[in-house]
């Protein structure tokens, strides 16, 4: 079995042994580990020159997938050995996020883009169309991005585990979208009630980047945004924000995993400060990125070290996990080019690599540069 690490594809993978192949998405294209001896040691290159937003295995037919940004889907059905463009009817290609599920015995295939829109594919990528109704919800005209060119875009899409008709897709920045039916109508999670922090309520909050559905009662959904972790036990109907003791107020968690097996058990990479700040700084910006683990769904958070540095210039741009007999191998990938692995679920990690082309969100690896 393969796994891939990227900013906006499949980020939780369930295996009965443990993946001998890890595909990293960066700015130069696809890199390929294959794990020997115990040593993860880089084998193959693909769609060198595009920068990958997105990659995800679609189990049912083999095929791999690939997105990037201003640079549509790509698909490979042999292993990742030859790869071709597959985009027939999508309008729009700076692909930001994909994802697969089963809906009535079909397989289907979504895309979510820049401007924020979605696509959807039944046929493993060969003719898409757009899904119109995600931009119906009364928000959509006031969704916009703080850096130029202020446009926000589908960052996010996932699905309820027990029921394929229901659809979240994370709006950055704008809204937390829920479909029940299919993707013909959608509302916004995000406003239906009061977000409540130290008692002070907030109507709305819009800086949306990734959910997690718990798989034991699909009510309780964990989102990370610009600002923290929201969470809410009633399927939307009110959100509480849970921090780290450490974090600060514009903390920036993106990347958020947990044990499918056992999802008290999650990991959230965050950078000290949101880009805002690190836009300001110029050429000294530092992200400080950071994993931090929490085995209680949530409530408390411990920082990881055992391996990670104590202080890291980037962020991590990509984070994914493996659940394999109970144990959890965690992947992470930075700006700046390096992977990090940790196979006991935390505890201790190695350097896989420090030589890659940034693995990072389209413009962070900028923002990030070397001064």
């Amino acid at each position: 079995m393969a796994i891939g690490l990227s900013h906006g594809g499949t980020n939780v993978y369930s295996a009965t042994s443990p993946s001998r192949e890890l595909w990293v998405a960066t700015q130069d294209g696809l890199v390929l580990f294959e794990r020997e001896n115990n040593q993860w040691r880089e084998s193959r290159r693909a769609l060198r020159g595009s920068h990958i937003s997105a990659i995800i295995f679609e189990p049912n037919s083999g095929t791999i997938f690939a997105g990037a940004f201003f640079g549509s889907v790509h698909a490979s059905s042999d292993g990742g050995r030859t790869w071709e463009r597959r985009d027939n009817g999508m309008t729009i290609h700076d692909v930001y996020s994909l994802a697969s599920n089963v809906v009535d015995g079909k397989v289907r295939v979504y895309a979510g883009t820049q401007p924020a829109h979605l696509f959807v594919s039944e046929d493993l990528g060969l003719h898409w169309s757009e899904n119109p109704s995600l931009r119906s919800v009364p928000s959509a005209g006031q969704w916009s991005f703080p850096a130029p060119p202020h446009v926000a875009h589908t960052k996010f899409i996932t699905f309820d585990p027990h029921d394929s008709q229901i659809i979240y897709a994370c709006i950055e920045q704008g809204a937390f979208l829920k479909s029940t039916d299919d993707g013909k109508s959608w509302t916004e999670l995000n406003t239906v009630g009061l977000y409540q922090d130290k008692n002070r309520p907030v109507e709305h909050f819009y800086d949306v980047h990734r959910a997690l559905i718990d798989p034991r009662d699909p009510r309780k959904i964990y989102v990370t945004g610009g600002a923290g972790l929201y969470v809410t036990d009633s399927g939307g109907g009110s959100w509480e924000r849970w921090t780290a003791p450490d974090w600060a107020a514009d903390v920036y968690p993106d990347g958020f995993v947990w044990n499918p097996k056992n999802p008290d058990l999650m990991f959230v990479a965050a950078a000290e400060h949101n880009p805002v700040t690190w836009r300001k700084a110029g050429p000294q910006a530092r992200a400080e990125g950071k994993i931090y683990r929490s085995e209680d769904c949530g409530k408390n958070w411990q920082r990881l070290a055992g391996g990670l540095p104590a202080s890291l210039k980037h962020e991590f741009g990509a984070l994914c996990l493996e659940e394999a007999n109970g144990n959890c191998a965690i992947f992470g990938g930075t700006t700046g080019g390096e992977v990090f692995c940790s196979e006991d679920n935390g505890e201790s990690w190695t350097l896989i690599t420090s030589e890659l082309a940034p693995i990072s969100k389209k413009g962070h690896e900028k923002l990030l540069a070397a001064s």
